[in-house]
């Protein structure tokens, strides 16, 4: 038996969705057609449409960060499964502005694939659609894997960012391109000392003996390229920030995102963040801007993820563009 508690339905990610609505009814309206969430207040300066998502259970992302600043819309799938091709395209009919929709897609199979006959549905409407890769997990950036890096992380500080530059009235062509500079100059790298609970069966999705980690692990419960040890915090988190700095451009400033992956403590959280500053400022690489908290998660895993992007002053300027979303603001 789950976990989770049970809905009547059993479909506790809809049931979810139409709460969620209902609680931040000033800001999201949902519906309850094709099951996605849209902007009661974009700005009306806005060109195009900014539209992401993805499975369920890495809340806030994506609807948590729908609103003035950030997204038009967001589509969620089951827990960790891609929305359907239906979704995305009747979500896209609803935000497209006189310049399209800008899809954020994180780098997994069923998205791309969803996504893209969305895509291709909104192409023979004659409406113009555009799409930003989202990869920047370090650990699955090898040969071996096929798909390539998944999006993780990055997906928020993209999210945030290219909110900012739409609300400028930045057209299709120049946002894609925006967005995909911001991925190219970020990486993410999470870790994690217990599982989350698998929804099937009840019990962990997977175990770890005492005293280690699995380090790499993906948001949907991947297991990581590695298991090691468990050593202090500041010797993780140099670890892994001097292999994030290793991927990124030397000696520029960069945004810092410190994540939870659902069962973190904010103890936890913000010591590893004074360990990540600590260690930039050895490097000599400037924190310009830092988030700490759950932002994106993975059900109650117990394990953390560090994001680092690069970051020029349009970057950081459109970053500090107000934001007003159910789980980002200011």
């Amino acid at each position: 038996m789950s976990a989770y508690f049970e809905t009547a339905t059993g479909d506790l990610a809809s049931e979810a969705l139409h709460s969620f609505a209902d609680v931040h009814a000033d800001l999201v309206s949902a519906d309850s057609r094709f099951g996605f969430l849209t902007a009661r207040h974009p700005a009306a300066t806005r060109t195009v449409g900014l539209l992401s998502g993805g499975g369920s259970g890495h809340e806030p992302l994506h609807g948590g960060y729908v609103g003035r600043g950030m997204l038009d819309a967001a589509v969620p799938g089951r827990v960790f499964a891609s929305p359907h091709n239906r979704q995305v395209y009747e979500a896209s009919l609803a935000v497209a502005r006189p310049g399209g929709v800008l899809h954020l897609v994180k780098n997994y199979t069923g998205d791309r694939i969803n996504f893209g006959i969305a895509a291709e549905r909104l192409a023979h409407k004659g409406i113009p659609c555009a799409r930003v890769l989202i990869d920047d997990d370090l650990a699955s950036d090898a040969e071996g894997i096929a798909a390539g890096r998944r999006g993780t992380g990055g997906t928020v500080l993209v999210e945030k960012i290219l909110g900012g530059a739409a609300d400028r009235g930045m057209g299709l062509a120049e946002l894609q391109d925006l967005g995909e500079r911001l991925v190219a100059g970020c990486r993410s790298l999470a870790v994690a000392t217990a599982a989350h609970t698998s929804p099937a069966t009840g019990g962990p999705a997977f175990t770890l003996d005492e005293g280690l980690l699995e380090y790499g692990v993906g948001i949907h419960g991947e297991r990581a390229g590695s298991t090691v040890s468990r050593r202090p915090l500041a010797e993780l988190i140099e670890r892994m920030t001097t292999e994030l700095l290793d991927a990124l451009p030397a000696d520029v400033p960069v945004i810092s995102l410190v994540n939870g992956l659902g069962a973190t403590t904010l103890l936890e959280l913000y010591a590893a963040h004074g360990q990540l500053a600590r260690v930039l400022r050895g490097a000599g690489v400037p924190l310009a801007r830092s988030l700490v908290g759950n932002y994106i998660t993975s059900l109650d895993m117990h394990g953390l993820s560090i994001t680092l992007m690069a970051a020029d002053p349009t970057a950081l300027g459109l970053y500090d563009a107000p934001v007003h979303t159910p789980a980002l603001r200011w």
